[in-house]
């Protein structure tokens, strides 16, 4: 089953990257077992994610315009920035035990960092249409044409695209899922 939660996304004041990262990542969980109550067979896990891209204090949330992706695109061109995703994984409790708060099984966050080489204003406006900027956390898909970008990576490669393949795995086989 695939759940698409609406929960407030909103930056609190002074908050740092990574617990924003992990706040909006049980966030999602939370609303999703809550959206998906009754419907998941009792037991099941649910598994929620979220990725931010920064610059020490400064987030880069997805873009909702090409304008916004531009200027994101700017101010990385050039520049080191990090990956930060929270996988969160929880377990769909039986309906009798609703009114106990769940908690996560287990979670991690993972840190990669990114360097991109200067942008030049072409190479920008060229990716803008590609329209792969879309709904991206710092306005680049790593997976597609911004790959041609990144000068620099060190950490996991499968972060920057959103989930971190290896700590996922690991977090199902802390739970007996996979060998």
């Amino acid at each position: 089953m695939l759940l698409s939660p609406n929960i407030d996304e909103a930056l609190h004041p002074h908050e740092l990257p990574r617990v924003y990262c992990q706040r909006v990542a049980h966030l999602k969980a939370l609303a999703c077992l809550s959206q998906a109550a009754g419907q998941a067979p009792p037991e099941s896990l649910l598994l929620a994610a979220d990725t931010v891209i920064c610059t020490a204090r400064r987030l880069f949330p997805k873009t909702e315009d090409p304008q916004q992706a531009r200027s994101y695109l700017e101010y990385l061109s050039g520049r080191r920035h990090r990956a930060i995703t929270t996988v969160a994984l929880y377990k769909f409790l039986p309906a009798h035990s609703s009114s106990v708060p769940p908690k996560a099984l287990a979670s991690r966050t993972v840190q990669t960092v990114v360097s991109f080489n200067r942008l030049s204003k072409t190479q920008i406006a060229h990716y803008l249409s590609t329209e792969e900027w879309k709904n991206k956390a710092g306005g680049y898909a790593i997976q597609g044409y911004a790959a041609s970008f990144v000068k620099f990576i060190s950490g996991s490669y499968s972060n920057v695209v959103g989930l971190p393949l290896f700590e996922t795995a690991q977090l199902f086989r802390g739970q007996g899922w996979l060998p």
